[in-house]
């Protein structure tokens, strides 16, 4: 990497942390609220909107159902946020749903979960960033013309807080949700208070308006549906609650305690948040609809706002900065909510590339402390789905919740057979009572969460849910696909057979990574150099891994000394680069050659999922002079198949050899 662009590197992201100060990065519960909670307390300033915007298509008399339907929704919520306290002190490492799901029910529930979340999380930056590009641009116009432009830059510069590590970006967003929070609450409080107390008249923009007839006379099924459609709309508040679960390896000791109390602060602000906006909504005459040509009586010029901005605007009448001061924290919370989606995809993209159901870079963490990688590939795809549908949040939400209500099913279900496998075994009365309770507050979860499952698949399958339902099943073959080649190359590489063929001289460094038949035909053709010094390094990023390989070394009948070089930033080019420097400076007469095994693949797609420190690495030992690098290759059975039976490639002197073209 090039000065120029360690020093871009490094004005963006900040400086590296070392492995061993990763403790100093976890959250205290104030902070891993506005972290992890910041999406579902964000999705009251839609999740409401979108109930009356579904019941005004049979006319302002149907908003009298809004409160019951937002009481529904909240009934959900308590009990969704009961049933993952249990997950969280049951399940501590941060698999979350994936993890529930794979240990009690197999590993294709468990990859069914995964593939479900990876779309949510998703769409989750997708939805709360277009939202707030609309709420934003109910003070802005600008905004409001630009959104899809807005939304992409919101998200880059997300995506950069985020690369600077989750406690510095933590700390950024604190301040903000809090002001959100407390701002909301004012706003309810003051405007009940003018209302229930002083008798004021508080109107909103919209009071007084009409709605254009469109299903004005629905009865029977028909209402049912509709009403129906309403609260799986509504229940996109729900969202956010499974990343907590995901993310307890981010809180501090004791994690379950913290990530469970977080939980129960969670639900209970949203569920005041969201029934509070939907009462006082409706006392204050709020009239909403797809566009503002869908409303009667407005007049010449009108541009509907957001139902929050119409709340701030009646309830701060006369008092501007009230106004602004409620629509900038609600587009800021909005923005942020998608962090929810930035801590929680990075850490289950790591936990499936560590059980090989993704590309391997996905595990590893960046000089951060943060899963870099992770980080980019959803600000991506977000960015993707953010330009494909305009920012629109109606037509983004008809894909939404579906994939985290299969995750809630499946999550729950597991928990139940979690419970029961231990009540088998378990002997002592108090926690058998403790388990049953919680295996009851699981199967409400189950039956409640199937129920919306079922609903929403109904209501929104037509409308764009087919879109993600499509998606995650993509996914899910993909990541089958994945494992499938990392099972097949694992197996190759572990062959038990070794023919000991010992090739013409080479010599000295043997770059190990694994003690595996790579290594072994890389350290034969070291032997045969006859050097003078033979050793093999190998550079410890990972602590547990390194110990493994240390005991399995010594067990073996290897007699070449392993050395192990210590890399507290987890780089493996550096360390090899100044290891060898000093073999240089200590001998500078000697030739020191470095061996160092690599795959040939036959696809370019598998060349995607396999590390490339071995093309980083020659790449700088290129240019050490007194040093020679040597790729001592092992094939694996698809660049067999691509090269083809009996296929000779031309060469300088190929014709004179015999082969001719072709």
């Amino acid at each position: 990497m090039s000065k120029l662009t360690t020093a871009a590197k490094r004005m963006l992201v900040g400086r590296p942390f070392r492995s061993d100060s990763l403790g100093h990065t976890l959250l205290p519960k104030r902070i891993a609220l506005p972290v992890f909670a910041s999406d579902a307390l964000s999705s009251v300033a839609y999740a409401p909107e979108e109930i009356f915007l579904v019941l005004s298509v049979a006319g302002l008399s149907a908003y009298t159902y809004a409160p019951w339907v937002g009481l529904v929704v909240a009934l959900v919520m308590a009990v969704v946020v009961a049933s993952y306290r249990q997950n969280v002190h049951a399940y501590p490492s941060g698999g979350g749903d994936y993890e529930v799901a794979t240990k009690n029910i197999g590993p294709t529930a468990g990859l069914t979960v995964g593939s479900a979340l990876l779309v949510d999380y998703v769409l989750t930056v997708a939805v709360s960033i277009s939202s707030a590009a609309s709420n934003i641009g109910s003070a802005v116009p600008f905004v409001s013309t630009h959104k899809v432009l807005f939304a992409v830059a919101a998200i880059v510069i997300l995506t950069a807080i985020n690369l600077r590590g989750v406690r510095e970006s933590g700390t950024a967003f604190a301040i903000p949700t809090y002001a959100f929070m407390i701002g909301m609450v004012i706003m309810l409080a003051w405007g009940f208070t003018r209302i229930e107390i002083f008798g004021d008249q508080v109107h909103a923009e919209s009071y007084g308006f009409e709605i254009k007839p469109e299903g004005d006379h629905l009865y029977g099924l028909a209402f049912v549906f509709l009403i129906a459609r309403a609260f799986s709309s509504g229940c996109a508040a729900l969202t956010g609650v499974e990343a907590i679960s995901n993310g307890v390896p981010a809180f501090r000791k004791p994690k379950s305690r913290n990530a469970a109390t977080t939980l129960l602060l969670l639900g209970g602000i949203s569920i005041t948040l969201l029934m509070g906006i939907i009462l006082l909504a409706q006392k204050i005459g709020m009239v909403y609809a797809h566009s503002s040509d869908d409303l009667i009586g407005t007049p010449a010029g009108y541009e509907q706002k957001t139902m929050v901005a119409q709340l701030a605007g009646a309830v701060f009448d006369g008092f501007p900065a009230g106004f602004y001061f409620i629509t900038i924290v609600t587009a800021l919370i909005l923005v942020l909510a998608a962090n929810t989606a930035f801590n929680g995809f990075p850490v289950l993209g790591s936990i499936l590339a560590q059980d090989r159901f993704l590309p391997r870079q996905l595990h590893t963490r960046g000089d951060r402390l943060a899963f870099s990688n992770g980080i980019l590939f959803l600000a991506g795809a977000a960015i993707a789905f953010v330009v494909l549908f305009g920012a629109e949040v109606t037509k983004l939400i008809q894909l939404y919740i579906v994939g985290v209500f299969v995750s809630f099913v499946l999550s729950q279900t597991g928990m139940l057979r979690h419970w029961t496998r231990l009540l088998r075994t378990e002997t002592d009365p108090a926690q058998r009572a403790r388990m049953k309770r919680s295996r009851v507050i699981n199967g409400i979860g189950l039956t409640m969460t199937a129920t919306v499952l079922v609903i929403v698949l109904i209501t929104k399958f037509l409308a764009g849910a087919w879109i993600a339902i499509v998606t995650m099943a993509a996914i899910f073959g993909l990541m089958k696909l994945i494992r499938r080649h990392y099972d097949r190359v694992a197996q190759e590489l572990d062959e038990t057979e070794w023919d000991g063929v010992l090739p013409s001289r080479t010599h000295s460094i043997v770059l190990v990574s694994k003690l595996h038949l790579p290594t072994k035909r890389a350290l034969s053709y070291a032997r045969a150099t006859r050097p003078d010094t033979l050793e093999a390094i190998t550079v410890n990023v990972d602590e547990p891994d390194t110990r493994n390989l240390v005991r399995e070394w010594e067990r073996s009948d290897i007699s070449v000394p392993l050395k192990v070089i210590e890399s507290p930033y987890r780089e493996i080019t550096k360390p090899v680069v100044d290891y060898v420097k000093r073999v240089r400076k200590d001998s500078p007469r000697d030739i020191v050659t470095v061996f160092i095994p690599e795959y040939v693949v036959g696809h370019w797609w598998e060349q995607l999922l396999h590390n490339q420190s071995a093309l980083r690495l020659k790449g700088r030992l290129l240019f050490e002079p007194g040093v020679m690098v040597t790729s001592v290759p092992w094939q694996l059975s698809s660049s067999a198949k691509a090269a083809g039976p009996g296929r000779v490639v031309n060469a300088p002197g190929s014709v004179r050899r015999g082969f001719g073209d072709e």
